[in-house]
């Protein structure tokens, strides 16, 4: 039995070893242009979906998340501030999504519904080692709430053309 347990140790402690040999020599890559291995995409991917899992129940999605008023809002803020990253129809994510890693998800592409209580918890927490930054910080859940509803409930159904006709009429009317 202690020859077991030793043996655990061992190998336990040149596993580490290994890692922090591997680490500290700088042999991981870090830039924003070379992708990660599969073992890393897969420990980034399972454990983002987990805590998301884990900690989006406590968001309970608004009775209005279907009303006019908060789309409209939810479009003037998803126009402004994330259009950039994620596109919209008819607009390219802008020049600077290019060199993020990970790319920015084109949502409006995503013929799939978005859940509303893991969309919310993104945008208020933001998502570490990514370029999401958190919103949580700077705008109300009211705020954030219209942004989902726009993105979970109209941004994949809207056309280009409706877009910019949106975009027509609601940007236009705050100058």
């Amino acid at each position: 039995m202690k020859k077991i347990i030793l043996t655990f140790i061992v190998t336990i402690a040149i596993f580490i070893s290994g890692f922090l040999i591997y680490i500290s020599n700088g042999y991981y890559d870090v830039s924003q242009t070379t992708p990660h291995n599969g073992l890393t995409k897969w420990v980034i991917r399972k454990t983002k979906h987990s805590s998301i899992d884990k900690r989006m129940k406590e968001n309970v999605v608004p009775e209005n998340i279907n009303d006019s008023s908060l789309l409209i809002t939810g479009f003037k803020h998803y126009n402004e501030m994330c259009t950039s990253c994620h596109g919209a129809p008819g607009i390219k994510a802008g020049e600077m999504s290019e060199g993020l890693y990970p790319k920015p998800p084109l949502i409006y592409k995503n013929k799939e519904q978005e859940d509303p209580q893991e969309f919310f918890w993104i945008i208020k927490n933001g998502i570490k080692m990514t370029s999401m930054p958190a919103y949580g910080p700077t705008h109300s859940d009211e705020k954030l709430w219209a942004i989902t509803a726009f993105v979970t409930e109209k941004l994949n159904k809207i056309t280009p053309e409706e877009y910019g006709e949106w975009e027509k009429k609601y940007t236009e009317q705050e100058e």
